[in-house]
C-alpha cells in the first residue's frame, strides 16, 4: 500500500490532476450514492470512476484517498439521565432512562448503542400518600441488585428513621413459568433468564416492599402449607410469570445469585 501511495503521488507531480480523489472533489457521501463519484485512481489501482460514498467499502470500488478524506466517526453518546419515576402508582409499571447522542455516526463508523433503558417498578403510595403494597396480588418479583437502588425513605415515607426491621427472606421451589422469561435479553429484565422450573429460589423481603403495619411483604406465600401453588410476576414485563410452593422462610438468603430475587 505504501508502495502505491508514494507511485501516485509521483504522478500527481508529473501530471497534475491525474491523483483526482475525494478530497480534492470535496465528496463525502453517507450511504449508498451512486452520483459520488470522481474520475481517478481506486483502492485496486485501476484508474476511472471511483466514488466516495459510504458503501464503497462494501463494493470495493472507493478513491484512493477515501479513508484520509471521510474518517470513519463512530457514534458518541453522553451520560445517562437519572431514572424516571414510575409511570404509574399502585401497580406494576416502568420507569426509564435515557442518554443523548453528542455525535452521530458518520462514514462507517460504530453505531449508536441504545439510547433508551426501561426497568420494571413499583409504587407503593398513591399520588395523595396512600399505603397500597396491601394490594399486590400475585407476587411481584426483581434481581436482588435493584436493593442496592431504592431506599426506604424514597420509596415508602411511612418508614421511620427508628425502624430496624431486617425483613426476613422466602425460599420458594419454582413449579412453572411462561417461555417469554427466557427470551429476555435487556440489560436490565436479563436476569429473567435464569428463572428455571425445579430450582429453588430466595426472595428477599425488604422496605419498602414490607408493609410497615403487618411487617409482610404481599404475596410471600407465609400461610400456605407448602402444598400450596403460589403465582408470581416479573417486574418488567408482564409475560414472564409462573407458579412456585414454599419452602421455607428464613432470616437471611442464601441462594445464588442468579437465584437471588426481591419482592417489590
Amino acid at each position: 500500500m505504501r508502495t502505491l501511495w508514494l507511485a501516485l503521488c509521483a504522478l500527481a507531480r508529473l501530471w497534475p490532476g491525474t491523483l483526482a480523489g475525494c478530497a480534492e472533489a470535496g465528496r463525502c457521501c453517507p450511504g449508498r450514492d451512486a452520483a459520488c463519484f470522481v474520475r481517478g485512481w481506486r483502492l485496486d489501482r485501476v484508474y476511472g470512476t471511483c466514488f466516495c460514498d459510504q458503501a464503497c467499502r462494501l463494493t470495493g470500488d472507493c478513491c484512493f484517498d477515501y479513508a484520509r478524506a471521510c474518517p470513519a466517526r463512530p457514534c458518541i453518546v453522553g451520560e445517562w439521565s437519572p431514572w424516571s419515576g414510575c409511570a404509574d402508582q399502585c401497580k406494576p409499571a416502568a420507569r426509564v432512562r435515557r442518554r443523548p447522542v453528542q455525535q452521530e455516526p458518520r462514514n462507517g463508523g460504530a453505531p449508536c448503542p441504545p439510547l433508551e433503558e426501561r426497568a420494571g417498578c413499583l409504587d407503593y403510595s398513591t399520588p395523595q400518600g396512600l399505603d397500597c403494597g396491601h394490594s399486590f396480588v400475585p407476587a411481584f418479583i426483581t434481581t436482588s441488585a435493584f436493593n442496592k437502588e431504592r431506599t426506604r425513605q424514597a420509596a415508602s415515607p411511612r418508614w421511620s428513621t427508628d425502624t430496624e426491621d431486617t425483613g426476613y427472606c422466602m425460599e420458594f421451589k419454582t413449579e412453572s413459568l411462561t417461555p417469554h422469561c427466557a427470551l429476555e435479553n435487556r440489560p436490565l429484565t436479563r436476569w429473567m433468564q435464569y428463572l428455571r422450573e425445579g430450582y429453588t429460589v430466595c426472595v428477599d423481603c425488604q422496605p419498602p416492599a414490607m408493609n410497615s403495619v403487618s411487617l409482610r411483604c404481599s404475596g410471600d406465600g407465609l400461610d400456605s402449607d407448602g402444598n400450596q401453588t403460589l403465582h408470581w410476576q416479573a417486574i418488567g414485563n408482564p409475560r414472564c410469570q409462573g407458579t412456585w410452593k414454599k419452602v421455607r422462610r428464613v432470616d437471611q438468603c442464601s441462594c445464588p445469585a442468579v437465584h437471588s430475587f426481591i419482592f417489590i
